[in-house]
């Protein structure tokens, strides 16, 4: 399968964190790699505590409350702290079918301009989350089950989920500019 973006090289070229990196791009390589794998031990986690939860219920008849609140937490921390991660290699989902009729040139303003709004909007979401965050601890807003944990938790990740994610599309939208400037656009 060929993918209109593969001849843009924005996978390897845009966000690339080795030979030529900068500072920042450094830091956020090793950071992405082992958010990664806390992400994915977060889900593996979250499928045995759902698998147990099913086999108490339908076997022992317990309640299992407590279960299913700890699995979102777990999968919405897995989701937004990989986000910044996923990013890097641009595996998000992207419409391929306007690139694929793009020049190459074209299709690098295209996604300078993408990358731009999904900043915008990225950082927008990350000053919400921090609001949102501040409010759970300073009020002690719980869940509404039994178990009630903080809500603090999950609003945490959030925040640091959307702020690596930011920080990655900010990397981006500097490198498009560096790669403007000394001309390897």
């Amino acid at each position: 399968m060929v993918h209109g973006l593969d001849s843009v090289g924005t996978a390897s070229e845009a966000v690339s964190a080795k030979a030529n990196a900068a500072g920042f791009e450094r830091f956020m390589a090793p950071v992405n790699y082992i958010v990664t794998l806390v992400a994915s031990l977060a889900l593996v986690v979250a499928s045995f505590v759902l698998t147990y939860s099913v086999a108490s219920r339908y076997f022992f008849h317990f309640s299992t409350d407590w279960q299913d609140e700890f699995s979102v937490f777990l999968i919405v921390g897995a989701v937004f702290m990989s986000a910044a991660a996923v990013q890097a290699r641009r595996g998000h989902v992207a419409i391929e079918a306007v690139s694929a009729m793009m020049s190459p040139r074209a299709n690098r303003i295209r996604l300078f301009f993408v990358d731009i709004a999904t900043l915008m909007f990225c950082a927008y979401f990350s000053c919400k989350s921090w609001t949102l965050l501040h409010e759970a601890i300073v009020e002690g807003y719980r869940t509404g089950s039994t178990w009630q944990p903080p809500l603090w938790i999950p609003y945490s990740l959030m925040t640091c989920g959307m702020v690596l994610l930011t920080i990655q599309v900010a990397l981006q939208v500097a490198n498009h500019i560096s790669r403007w400037r000394t001309g390897k656009a």
